[in-house]
This record gives C-alpha cells, structure tokens and sequence, in this order.
C-alpha cells in the first residue's frame, strides 16, 4: 500500500472530468483532547447527518460513510444510516477504531490507536468482526475501508483482500504521522492507484496539496519548514501567511472555502481528476470536534459544503461520483490482459 513499486497508476479514461467523492469518517463521540477510552461510545451525533444530506441532495452528492463499531453496533448508529443506504441516498464502508472495536486483546495506548500496529492476527480479527457485524445490520457487506486514524500498517493490504474489499481511502498524501506513531505517507500522492494482490484494490488518498507561489517544490521544501530548528521558528505557517508554499486538505475542519479554491486550482494545474472530501461525522454536532463548537460554527461549516460544491460543479466543470462509481469507471479503463481487470 504504501511502496510505490506495488502500486499501478489508476489512469482516468480519456475526457473523464474532475470527479469529486465524499468520504465521512463516520465514528463515535469523544472528546479528542483525552486519552482513548473504550467507554466512549456514544453515537448521538449520528442522528444529524442529515444536516449535510440537505446539501448533498442539491448536488446529487452520495457520501460514503466508513461507519466503526460504536456506530455499527447500536441501534442509535444503525437507524439514520440504514435509512439513508436503503434509499439509496449514501454507501457504507469500514472504518476501525481499534479501542472500541473487539476482540479487545490490546492494552489501550496511542501507538495501539492505529489498527496498523496491532498484531496482524489481531488488526484482522478486528475488522472481521467489524465487517460482519455492518453486513449484518446494514444488509450489504462494505468493500471500502478507512482505517481509523489513518492507521495502515504492513498486514494491511493482505487483510483486506482477505475479506473482500476492493477500496481503500486510508493514505494523507505527502505526510509523515511516524512522530504519533502512525504511517508515513511521505512516498505517497493525491493520485488514485491500485495495489495488492494482481493490483484489485484502488486507493483513493485524501485530497492533500501544496499551493502557493513554490508549491512546486512541494513535500521537500514542506518538510524542511515543518523539521527541527525551522519548525520550533514556525517557518510553515510564515510561509503559508506569505503564499509562498502551504499544505492544504480538502476539508471543511479548520480549512475555509477560499483556501479550497487555492487547493483544487493548483492540484488541477498538476493534472489531477480525482478529490476527495472529508469530515468527521461528529463535527454535525455542536460541541464534538475543536472545528464546530456552536450553533454559528455549525453554520460556517455546512456553508463551505454548500460554496465547495457549487465551485466544483459549476466553475470547475466537475461531476460527483460514490467511491464505488470512482473504482468502476478506472477499472473499466485499465488496459485489457491487465490481471485486476478480471472480475473488477
């Protein structure tokens, strides 16, 4: 997943527009600022995912929400997205919380946080419970997967084949986590690709990218700015005011429509055709994320959904597609005697 000599470029067919997919980590409600907790299970938040879905259906927008266990689970996760998947109004995937996800051999740490450090019997046995348990209370066996806290390991492409998923949403383009403990994605770009076994799983990275007037020179002067001395002197943030260079993600979490804009520019100027957009689903809810704290913040942030997608539709000439529309037009587009043609 993460050595770019596995990978197969998922080269979009000729005048495929810029598609847009929207990827919600779908979880319970904790507080980010303690300790993982395996009795932070409350899925209240839940309830106000149709929040975005009145924005969504303006757009035609069918989110994916990768659901953990806490969601999965309880009936309180279960019914509005069931609802929603059964109207065909979203698709549902996998999204690992190893800390409230059993079996629960683990001592619970921050290093255990990231299902990518778990013994590869235990971080398969985890998302095979998690697998069978959406399968049975959504009706439909989830083939997309997220891992929580972007926490892909060296068992996890094995793991996934394993139990039948074909996509995977887990790479930060351009970003190091190995200082909490959590993978380096510094090899990795914003472009689609596939990869395991006879190359059958797409990953589809979130939409991370540099902008500004040296954003060419991208993740290694980025790096430079971000290590050492040049980070104790918060040179990144100096040279993100000055638009020489700043990393942006395609979120509405911390990041405004403007800097959106600056984003999907620069990454089309590079040729890019796929973008993904993310969010936590508690951020729905006042007071579950650092991102909405209010009723006004709430409404800033469904209004980035709203000018985002507007921008993409109208001004960039784009189309929405589900991740799993997105693996069937590149598949459909792999050359013939590929191997991860057949059965695609």
């Amino acid at each position: 997943m993460l050595n770019p000599k596995d990978w197969i470029p998922a080269a979009p067919p000729d005048g495929m527009p810029p598609l847009l997919v929207v990827v919600v980590d779908t979880e319970e409600d904790f507080d980010w600022d303690l300790p993982h907790d395996r009795a932070s299970v409350s899925v209240d938040s839940i309830r106000h995912q149709t929040r975005a879905h009145r924005i969504f259906e303006r757009y035609g927008v069918r989110p994916t929400y990768m659901i953990d266990y806490a969601v999965a689970a309880q009936d309180a996760g279960i019914g509005p997205l069931r609802e929603l998947a059964d109207s065909g109004a979203c698709e549902i995937g996998a999204h690992l919380h190893p800390w409230v996800n059993p079996p629960h051999s683990e001592t619970v740490t921050a290093r255990n946080s990231f299902p990518g450090n778990l013994p590869a019997d235990l971080e398969r046995d985890k998302l095979a419970r998690l697998t069978e348990t959406i399968a049975e209370n959504f009706g439909r066996r989830p083939t997309a997967y997220k891992a929580g806290r972007y926490g892909v390991g060296p068992a996890t492409t094995e793991t996934l084949a394993a139990l039948g998923y074909e996509i995977d949403a887990s790479v930060v383009p351009r970003t190091d986590l190995s200082d909490i403990h959590g993978p380096d994605f510094r090899a990795c770009g914003a472009d689609p690709y596939w990869f395991g076994p006879e190359g059958r799983l797409l990953e589809v990275p979130l939409s991370v990218g540099f902008a500004g007037l040296v954003a060419g020179a991208g993740p290694g002067l980025y790096g430079r700015l971000t290590r050492g001395p040049a980070r104790r002197l918060r040179l990144a943030g100096i040279a993100a005011r000055l638009r020489l260079i700043e990393r942006i993600t395609l979120t509405p979490e911390g990041v405004d429509h403007v800097e959106h804009r600056r984003l999907t520019r620069a990454m089309l100027a590079r040729g890019q055709r796929v973008f993904s957009f993310t969010y936590h689903s508690p951020s729905l809810e006042p007071g579950n994320t650092p991102y909405v704290r209010d009723a006004a913040e709430l409404g800033v942030f469904l209004d980035r959904f709203d000018r985002y997608f507007d921008y993409f539709l109208g001004e960039v000439g784009g189309r929405v597609a589900t991740l799993r529309e997105l693996r069937d037009l590149l598949a459909a587009g792999r050359p013939a005697g590929d191997p991860g043609t057949a059965n695609s």
